[in-house]
């Protein structure tokens, strides 16, 4: 105790009016702190004042925080950037309309994914709380709320995680020349030498993912056994996750300065390099050529807003949990604005790499189509074609794409009726471009092939590997931080043991994905898992907020927290026009669900080729059970809450502070407790009943300009508003006082 504590301790006696235990413990989860009004005191002379906020400086029990603004920016930037940016934007851009996709989902960023983006920021910060404790406080009849963000966390972290293990296995089999899935394998047998079927009725790059890389069975009911190369790969990655996170933000921040920085390098040299290869310019040209009409579409602003929902990670609990380190006072609105359109720009950077790799990997498969069709052209030279029909210009030793669609066209006209017979294709680079690749495909299949034809491939393989490594382990990181944060703060555990055993148990559950069958499971949680669960979430944290709460009342929080009024355009958007918006996207999700039968891509080794197949009666069952799992807590918690079965007013089992990187455990002492012998009497909990509203008078508060009014209104939950209860003051132990 130091030395002045007691003192300080008398000085106060008689003027402190308010129990203040759970608001001087920072740490706090049970959702009794959020109940206790502010520490009061009248009249106290400016050097007593100055002497606690001195005691608050030493105070050696505080929640962790960023060591400075760019760790943090980098940590949601990098949680928000991250695999669909590099793999399914660019698709949806392609398959949408090319440039004009571009504006319903600028447009529905503003309207939809701005406002959500800050109200998740805001209240994070404000509360200082993960998920769980923040919705608890918000509406305890809501508080399921943030356990079914960490339902979903961690089902979306168990199948995220194996695909940095891809990435992984790929990165590792870079440093080859060539590479290894630069041609298609021979096989030898006792009298003759040929090529793999399999791969030369597909391609070298798609054979070397499905057979070599994912050993891949012809369904999902066709386990396999485990497949041992991305068995070490997913260990390997749980390894660098649970390296990375085991202290929490003070580790993982540190990690964020390469992870989160080094895929714009790899992006910006790929971008570089990509505009000096032939044809990338036609990918380019092929991605800014707007179709217009395809705008009027109703699938187009629902993928749009889909795509902007799951870019800012809305409502995984990452960015609550991110911004729950923050400082009170910090600008969490120019936050939002930056990382979303950090992350709007990465995605349209994104999309030119990959697009203009697109281009060249265009030019290179059309001329392979121009050379093939031209020597079927040459054997049909004086019997079915007449050497008539042929330009005199051209030279069979080299012919452009440009004179082979001049033959074919003069061919056509003139054998209009014996041209199908001669089976010539028409060999178009457009063609090529809308070729819609995503996800898996794009990544593992057509950018390796690209790379293939690169001067120095290795050296690129290497870089985009990394890179996608990189981009996974950002979102990795804000994804477990949804599900540690939320628990630590609320219950008793130390969170590096929580950490580890968390990556186990994931890495346990997820050896179902490193099967010879495992990607198809990957496909199963990657649509079912997350997309229902998570839109329900951040529906349901938008009426908690602007209805429950109340918008008003949030809005005086912000003011007092920012030190400035948010535009009026928020007011609007999270009580009316958001909300409305996320129950079409949810209703139009439903009924996409309803008319499209669950099924998945299978890949069929004697067809060398992806079939759509219908998922057997326990994948169904498993489909189900994945959207129940992630909704269940809602209702379970907001029943419980409703029939008294738990007390409303119990927001949490414990309390938890940081002390020199332990956890420090302590009791809730209940209303009414007598604890005669406590050198700190003076701190002693109360029940929401008992606790006195707060009072005019010459508060304590670090960093605010003003105390709060005397007629601070209450929640409609019976809890005072946030921005009277949460003082800008670091946490104090009860001994310094």
């Amino acid at each position: 105790m130091p030395k002045n504590s007691k003192a300080v301790k008398r000085e106060l006696d008689d003027d402190v009016t308010e129990s203040v235990k759970d608001l001087l413990s920072n740490e706090d989860t049970c959702d009794d702190s959020f109940k206790k009004s502010s520490l009061i005191v009248n009249d106290v002379p400016e050097d007593k004042e100055r002497d606690v906020e001195e005691a608050s400086d030493d105070a050696d029990e505080e929640r962790p925080a960023w060591n400075s603004k760019l760790q943090y920016i980098l940590a949601q930037v990098g949680f928000s950037v991250g695999l669909g940016n590099v793999w399914r934007f660019p698709y949806l851009c392609q398959k949408n309309g090319g440039g004009a996709y571009l504006v319903p989902y600028f447009i529905l960023l503003v309207v939809i994914g701005i406002p959500l983006f800050f109200l998740e920021l805001s209240v994070g910060q404000r509360i200082r709380r993960g998920s769980i404790g923040v919705w608890n406080y918000i509406s305890p009849r809501l508080g399921g709320i943030g356990f079914a963000s960490c339902v979903v966390c961690f089902f979306v972290a168990l199948y995220y995680n194996v695909i940095i293990g891809w990435s992984l296995f790929y990165f590792s089999q870079s440093f080859q020349q060539p590479l290894p899935w630069h041609e298609c394998p021979l096989v030898k047998n006792k009298t003759s030498t040929y090529v793999e079927p399999e791969c030369e009725k597909s391609s070298a790059t798609t054979y070397y993912w499905y057979r070599e890389a994912l050993d891949i069975s012809n369904s999902i009911s066709e386990s396999g056994g485990l497949n041992w190369k991305m068995t070490v790969c997913l260990l390997a990655a749980w390894s660098m996750v649970c390296l990375a996170m085991i202290k929490g933000i003070q580790s993982s921040g540190k990690v964020m300065y390469f992870s989160s920085l080094f895929p714009y390098v790899v992006l910006i040299c790929f971008l570089v390099r990509a505009l000096l290869l032939k044809g990338s310019v036609d990918g380019i040209l092929h991605m800014f050529t707007p179709k217009l009409e395809i705008m009027l579409e109703a699938k187009v602003w629902r993928e749009a807003a889909t795509q902007v929902f799951f870019a800012l990670g809305l409502g995984f609990g990452g960015v609550i949990a991110f911004s729950s380190y923050n400082k009170r006072d910090n600008n969490c609105h120019f936050d939002a604005v930056l990382v979303s359109f950090i992350n709007f720009f990465t995605s349209v950077l994104a999309t030119l790499v990959v697009f203009a790799v697109l281009g060249f990997k265009a030019n290179i498969m059309n001329a392979k189509c121009v050379e093939l069709n031209t020597k079927k052209i040459v054997g049909f030279l004086g019997n079915e074609i007449s050497h008539d029909l042929i330009p005199h210009h051209i030279n069979f030793s080299h012919v452009s794409s440009e004179d082979y669609q001049q033959m074919t066209d003069i061919i056509r006209k003139v054998m209009e009726s014996d041209y199908p017979r001669l089976g010539l294709d028409d060999c178009s680079i457009k063609e090529e471009l809308n070729k819609a690749v995503q996800g898996t495909g794009l990544a593992f299949i057509a950018f390796t092939e690209a790379m293939t034809h690169f001067p120095a491939s290795p050296f690129w393989s290497v870089m985009f590997f990394l890179m996608l490594v990189n981009l996974g382990l950002g979102s990795m990181f804000g994804t477990i931080e949804g599900i540690i944060t939320p628990i630590v703060d609320t219950f008793k555990v130390r969170k590096e043991f929580l950490t580890v055993g968390c990556c186990l148990l994931a890495f346990s559950i997820g050896l179902i994905f490193v099967q010879r069958s495992g990607n198809y499971f990957v496909a199963m949680f990657d649509d079912y898992s997350a997309t229902l669960p998570l839109l329900i979430v951040v529906i349901l944290e938008n009426i908690a907020v602007a209805w429950i709460y109340g918008t008003d009342k949030f809005f005086e929080d912000l003011k007092d927290m920012l030190g400035f009024t948010p535009f009026r355009f928020y007011y609007y958007m999270w009580k009316y026009v958001t909300p409305l918006l996320l129950l079409a996207l949810l209703s139009a999700s439903i009924v996409q669900l309803g008319m499209t039968p669950p099924s998945y891509s299978a890949w069929i080794q004697e067809l060398a080729q992806e079939q759509s197949l219908s998922y057997p009666p326990w994948g169904l069952a498993v489909c189900i059970t994945l959207v129940v799992a992630a909704i269940l807590p809602v209702p379970v918690v907001f029943a419980l809450r409703y029939f008294n079965i738990i007390d409303e007013n119990a927001g949490g089992l414990s309390t938890v502070s940081y002390k020199k990187g332990r956890i420090i455990k302590e009791s809730v002492r209940r209303a009414g407790e007598e604890d005669e012998g406590d050198d700190a009497s003076l701190i002693r909990g109360k029940s929401p009943s008992e606790a006195p509203s707060p009072m005019p008078a010459n508060n304590i508060y670090r960093k605010q300009s003003g105390a709060p009014p005397p007629d601070a209104d209450t929640a409609p939950n019976g809890r005072y508003g946030i921005g009277y209860l949460m003082a800008d003051m670091p946490d104090m132990p009860e001994s310094d006082l």
